[in-house]
Formats: structure tokens, C-alpha cells, sequence
């Protein structure tokens, strides 16, 4: 049972790069920095567009408008640290024992 635990916290911690690689490609595209018409960065902005967006679009409905700036995504890593926090301080000493 301690390796589905530790499965799910690295689980928790792989989406958090996720959702950090999104916003920081998010803005260099918007920035114009990267050149969308290059295939491989197409691809790899909708993969991450992909991966993101289910969780992040009831966040952004939620929020009230705030012109351009999006905080969805800090939204979203504040309570996957809550998650995770709250697996290591309950979960995990369960499982242990």
C-alpha cells in the first residue's frame, strides 16, 4: 500500500511540472518569443494545452475575470501542495504504522 501512496505523490508532482511547463510556454508564446508555426513547439503547446486544460477550465470558470491575467494556474498548484500535504500528514503515517 506504501508504494500506491508513493505512486500517487510522484503522480501529484509530475502534474505540478505540468502545469508549470504550461503557463511558462503559455507565455512565451503570447510574448512571441517561441514561434507557434514551428511543428515542434505546435505539438508540444498542445500537449500541454491538452493536459491541462480539464482541470484548469472550472478554476477559470470559477474566478472572476481579471482582464488579461490568468491565476488559474496558481490556483491549481496551491491545492495540489494542499493535496499532497494533506497525504503526507494523514495518509502516509497511516501507512506506516
Amino acid at each position: 500500500m506504501l508504494s500506491l501512496a508513493v505512486l500517487i505523490d510522484k503522480i501529484i508532482d509530475i502534474y505540478t511540472w505540468i502545469v508549470i511547463a504550461s503557463a511558462i510556454m503559455s507565455w512565451l508564446v503570447a510574448f512571441g518569443v517561441v514561434n507557434i508555426r514551428n511543428q515542434f513547439i505546435r505539438v508540444v503547446v498542445d500537449l500541454l494545452f491538452k493536459l491541462t486544460e480539464p482541470v484548469l477550465r472550472p478554476i477559470r470558470r470559477i474566478l472572476p475575470n481579471l482582464g488579461g491575467v490568468d491565476i488559474s494556474p496558481v490556483i491549481l498548484l496551491l491545492g495540489l501542495f494542499f493535496i499532497r500535504s494533506l497525504l503526507w500528514e494523514y495518509v502516509w503515517p497511516a501507512l506506516v504504522r
